[in-house]
């Protein structure tokens, strides 16, 4: 500017970057260290929840969650008539005489109902080779049908669509010798309308 100004010694200003931009630069490096821990960690949870990872799958139940059992009956009482409540017919398929007369006998000593006894139809007669065939109607197959096979327990259940009345057959076969003794059919008849436990988990678990 017309030499009024002169620069003199032999020092020169020094440029140093500002502290402000330093802190702002700090600042931006821990948030991005943070973001990148939190998205890990938010990984790491999508991964346990959704199954994905070996280790968290395998370990399935929390310690100390045990595993309980409650009572859940395999058919309604409702359904499961007594004794009493079925009736029976009692069919001899066999060679042997006496056979219809003496089970019928019986059965109506452990409390069954009974109609009908004689020899089998010609469809069954000579031709029931195991224990015996207990036959009924379709809407006997979880209900009198159960219960009947208690007494017999090796026989064969069957059910008819088109049979008309609740009453049940009991089709003697060759290999019957006598009913299932009276403390095993009972103890059998006992566990059919028994609950039968089932697993659940404590809540929280």
């Amino acid at each position: 500017m017309g030499g009024q100004y002169r620069i003199t010694g032999d020092k020169y200003p020094r440029m140093r970057p500002s502290r402000r931009r330093g802190r702002l630069v700090g600042v931006a490096v821990a948030c991005g260290a943070v973001l990148g821990v939190a998205g890990w960690g938010t990984l790491q949870l999508i991964d346990v929840f959704t199954g994905g990872g070996g280790t968290a799958s395998a370990a399935g139940t929390k310690a100390g969650c045990a595993t309980k059992a409650s009572p859940a009956a395999t058919a309604s009482p409702a359904l499961l008539p007594k004794p009493a409540q079925i009736t029976v017919n009692v069919f001899n398929a066999t060679t042997r005489s006496g056979l219809a007369k003496t089970t019928a006998d019986e059965l109506k000593k452990r409390g069954f109902r009974i109609g009908e006894v004689g020899n089998a139809a010609s469809q069954y007669d000579k031709k029931v080779t195991g224990t015996g065939v207990l036959l009924g109607p379709a809407a006997s197959l979880n209900t009198s049908l159960p219960v009947l096979a208690t007494q017999l327990t090796a026989a064969e259940r069957r059910t008819d669509a088109a049979r008309k009345g609740p009453a049940i057959d009991l089709i003697i076969g060759n290999r019957f010798t006598t009913l299932t003794g009276l403390p095993e059919a009972t103890r059998e008849l006992t566990a059919l309308a028994a609950p039968k436990p089932t697993a659940t988990t404590k809540k929280g678990c």
